[in-house]
């Protein structure tokens, strides 16, 4: 993966690092990721920072250290002068200003052709293919000599990259050959568009990452849409975990041509996951929330987590709801919300009944949802009230909430333990 960090990260370049990441787990080889600072103008440690920031908040790991490209100018320099001496660069005052020479690379001058994983083979002219500029008068390597001689420095095999570059690739299949270098395979994504089939931009939605992250959407919603925006698995499926995209990706797959946008499809999608995903992918995100809101421990168990998300996979609309309204199952300090301990707890006689239900229920033979439910009824009937009035101040006791699941389910879940501990505790004020 190499970004330039410019400002902002563009859903763009977010699926080609999608397709890059998913592509190298699926091979088995090595996700680096380099930082194309040359321009120092534009590469402002904020710029930068937002590439790092977006990659985190996706998920795409990468393997090794960032390299900053900034820190090979030397060796840059070096292969240019490589380049003048073996005869495929020469110096020239570009333009006639006096302002210096700049080095420019000399294309072959035969017709080229190379064949792109995506694409197919691909062929130019040579009265195309013009010299260029590798080196500027002021000295500074530009980013056409930079991108080969690191891609050659740092092992690349693939690059997988927009289509907006396949000029540029005749020009770097070029320098390679010239540098006695092996040429990497390219593959060429297709370009992401709007409804009317124009480049999506901002005028047609979210378009950069940070806009998706503070609009309140999911990575994992993201990931998936863009992951299968372009690229299909060979079916109809439309969610899938990233272990199943890793498992089916293969650049065969990805179309050639232009992928819609749907910037609609991205808000139902973000909306509509919880519930139609499958059970193994729910729990996995679920988790992956409890994570990110450091509720969940090694102490818990996978059958603990399957409970909890059986419980709660009607409940959750929206993966920013999981914290919530289901910390109270993976810590002993869940807040309470302050109208129900006014309207529930708060009341004369309710600790008493809070006690009466404690002893009721520690001495259970078997604690489930059944007996649970036994257990306070028999209570009410004994002092002659309705059930209701020891539901709603144990249902707030327990979990620190007005509503939830089946209440007797959740004590079920929770465990006896757990549940005499939080009725024993004193009444919140």
């Amino acid at each position: 993966m190499r970004r330039a960090p410019t400002g902002q990260v563009h859903i763009g370049n977010l699926r080609a690092a999608i397709f890059n990441w998913l592509f190298t787990r699926h091979e088995g080889g090595e996700f680096l990721l380099r930082i194309e600072d040359t321009d120092r103008e534009r590469s402002t440690p904020e710029a930068v920072q937002t590439v790092l920031s977006a990659m985190e908040w996706l998920g795409l790991t990468t393997d090794g250290e960032t390299l900053y490209q900034s820190t090979r100018r030397e060796a840059h320099l070096a292969a240019a002068e490589q380049l003048l001496k073996s005869g495929h660069a020469y110096k020239l005052d570009k333009g006639g200003t006096g302002k210096g020479e700049a080095v420019l690379f000399k294309m072959p001058g035969t017709d080229m052709a190379f064949r792109d994983l995506i694409k197919g083979d691909l062929h130019k002219a040579a009265e195309n293919l013009q010299d260029f500029v590798i080196v500027r008068s002021d000295g500074n390597p530009v980013f056409h000599l930079a991108n080969v001689v690191d891609d050659i420095y740092m092992g690349i095999t693939h690059i997988i990259r927009g289509d907006d570059h396949v000029e540029n690739t005749y020009r770097h299949v070029a320098m390679f050959q010239a540098l006695g270098a092996p040429v990497p395979l390219y593959a060429h994504l297709p370009m992401i568009v709007n409804a009317q089939g124009k480049p999506y931009s901002k005028r047609d939605g979210a378009a950069f990452v940070g806009e998706f992250k503070e609009n309140g959407y999911e990575a994992d919603a993201l990931f998936n849409y863009l992951a299968l925006l372009g690229w299909s698995p060979g079916d109809d499926r439309e969610v899938m975990s990233r272990e199943e995209l890793t498992a089916a990706f293969t650049l065969d797959r990805v179309q050639s041509r232009a992928a819609q946008f749907d910037f609609k499809k991205v808000r139902m999608d973000e909306c509509g996951v919880p519930q139609k995903l499958p059970a193994d992918v729910y729990r996995q995100r679920f988790k992956q929330k409890l994570e990110q809101a450091g509720l969940w421990s090694a102490d818990f168990t996978e059958a603990y987590l399957n409970a909890v998300c059986e419980l709660m996979r009607e409940r959750v609309k929206n993966w920013s709801e999981v914290a919530p309204q289901a910390g109270y199952f993976f810590t002993e300090h869940y807040p309470f919300d302050e109208k129900a301990v006014h309207k529930r707890l708060a009341k004369e006689g309710v600790r008493e009944l809070l006690d009466a239900l404690r002893d009721a229920f520690a001495a259970l033979p078997s604690f489930d949802a059944t007996s649970t439910e036994a257990a306070l009824r028999a209570v009410a009937d004994v002092r002659g009230i309705n059930a209701a009035e020891l539901i709603h101040p144990l249902r707030v006791a327990a979990t620190g909430l007005a509503g939830g699941p089946s209440l007797f389910h959740l004590l079920d879940v929770l465990g006896r333990d757990r549940v005499l501990e939080r009725l024993g505790r004193p009444i919140p004020s």
